[in-house]
């Protein structure tokens, strides 16, 4: 059974449908990328798997249950953790606080898990150690997308969603945030990632999406969407005569 199973979803703001009865799977321990440029409904599908935005239409399965009128606050309990685009960090707090609340529900369980989660995170990310008595809206962006990403992993997620990692990044820190990603599957998490820069999202994933207008417009493993045309003239740069 997947972990995840969307099934015809339909997603919109009043009158205005952004997502237009996608449906797809992510199987436990996998990477799913999601590519499309601005508009193209990535966003506000990630917000309505985490319930922050509710589905006008279709079903939402994670872990067999279905979470698609379930509160926001649920279904992170339940084991699915966001990492919003623009990182939404609380810039007056510490990084230590950020990671805190990210943590709230399993420190209040008891201090020793919490410093197991902060060892895991310190280990994919050591600047996060360096940092962490330091005001968070103090930080460079890529240390801003490090306190981001870590602050999911505290609450020890089976489903971590990313939307736009990359955005706003230089290329080395990209690179770093994207092999942790590759750590982390190998640690047996799974991963659905939204993703405009279609190189890097297609280099660590297993399958992947490509939504257009809020449709699904093509799917395949990552080689298969690399040699598409469509997908190499749209989102890798090169012209297809």
């Amino acid at each position: 059974m997947p972990l995840l199973e969307v099934d015809d979803l339909h997603v919109g703001y009043g009158e205005l449908e952004v997502v237009r009865g996608i449906s797809f799977t992510v199987e436990r321990g996998e990477i799913v990328t999601i590519l499309g440029s601005n508009g193209a409904g990535k966003t506000t599908t990630l917000r309505s798997l985490a319930g922050l935005t509710r589905a006008k239409r279709g079903s939402i399965k994670f872990g067999g249950k279905d979470i698609g009128n379930s509160p926001a606050y649920e279904i992170a309990t339940s084991g699915l953790a966001l990492v919003p685009e623009g990182r939404q960090l609380f810039p007056e707090h510490t990084v230590r606080e950020n990671l805190e609340l990210g943590a709230y529900r399993r420190h209040r369980n008891g201090k020793k898990e919490f410093d197991e989660s902060l060892a895991e995170v310190f280990e994919l990310f050591p600047r996060v150690r360096e940092r962490l008595e330091q005001p968070a809206g103090l930080l460079s962006g890529g240390e801003q997308q490090m306190v981001a990403i870590a602050r999911a992993l505290v609450a020890r997620p089976q489903l971590l969603l990313l939307d736009e990692p990359s955005l706003g990044l230089a290329p080395i820190v990209m690179l770093t945030i994207f092999d942790a990603f590759q750590r982390l599957k190998a640690r047996g998490l799974t991963i659905l990632l939204v993703e405009q820069m279609a190189w890097l999202g297609l280099k660590i994933c297993d399958r992947a999406h490509v939504l257009d207008t809020g449709r699904i417009a093509l799917s395949g493993t990552p080689e298969e969407l690399a040699a598409n045309p469509r997908v190499l003239e749209a989102y890798l740069g090169a012209a297809v005569s």
